[in-house]
């Protein structure tokens, strides 16, 4: 049995999984939820990830993983994408937790109300300053770190670079300035230049 990716269109939690399976080349069947009419909290998904959460991953063995990243390091295990050294894994689980933390829990909720769903903006006008700036903030870390460097950790692609990217490609949906980062947009351009690459939309479609 292949693994079996629940995923919601245009998430970059999701995107992050589903560029991992084509880029390592494993067997994955995938499975849309639509979200934005709730079929994420229905009875029927909520007896598969009962936090009715995407994206979700059924192993090949049938069981459960939750958390982008966490389904991102799982399946990029025993490749390129995690090398053996162990300070090298340590430093990927850095920034995969820095993204988590410094950057997806702003750059999602503004891109969400700014891009996806326009009409609830509004309603969050009040949040949306400190989601700008604490995303910025976490953007300039992240310029800064990568100004002398080609990739986020070691000498080449990792999963950390994937990690990292799944929302940080799509900041300016949400109204950040990503040309005020001149060492990430450069970062971007190499990652959409590895072997295997495919954009948000072709990898999750609607």
């Amino acid at each position: 049995m292949a693994h079996k990716l629940y995923y919601a269109p245009g998430s970059g939690n999701s995107f992050k999984p589903a560029l991992v399976l084509r880029q390592t080349g494993q067997t994955c069947t995938f499975q849309k939820v639509d979200v934005l009419t709730g079929e994420s909290r229905n009875a029927e998904f909520l007896k598969i990830n009962s936090r009715g959460q995407v994206p979700y991953l059924i192993t090949s063995d049938g069981r459960g993983i939750g958390e982008s990243n966490a389904i991102a390091w799982y399946l990029a295990q025993g490749t390129s994408l995690v090398p053996d050294d162990p300070v090298t894994r340590a430093q990927i689980l850095q920034w995969m937790i820095f993204e988590q933390t410094s950057l997806e829990p702003n750059i999602s909720p503004a891109r969400f109300f700014t891009h996806i769903v326009p009409s609830l903006r509004d309603q969050h006008a009040a949040e949306l300053p400190g989601w700008l700036e604490a995303g910025s903030r976490g953007l300039g870390i992240l310029d800064e770190y990568l100004y002398p460097r080609e990739f986020m950790v070691g000498d080449g692609y990792t999963v950390a670079d994937i990690a990292v990217y799944g929302y940080t490609h799509l900041a300016e949906q949400g109204g950040f300035e990503l040309a005020r980062y001149p060492a990430v947009g450069r970062w971007m351009q190499r990652v959409q230049s590895t072997p295997g690459y495919a954009n948000l939309d072709a990898l999750l479609p609607s």
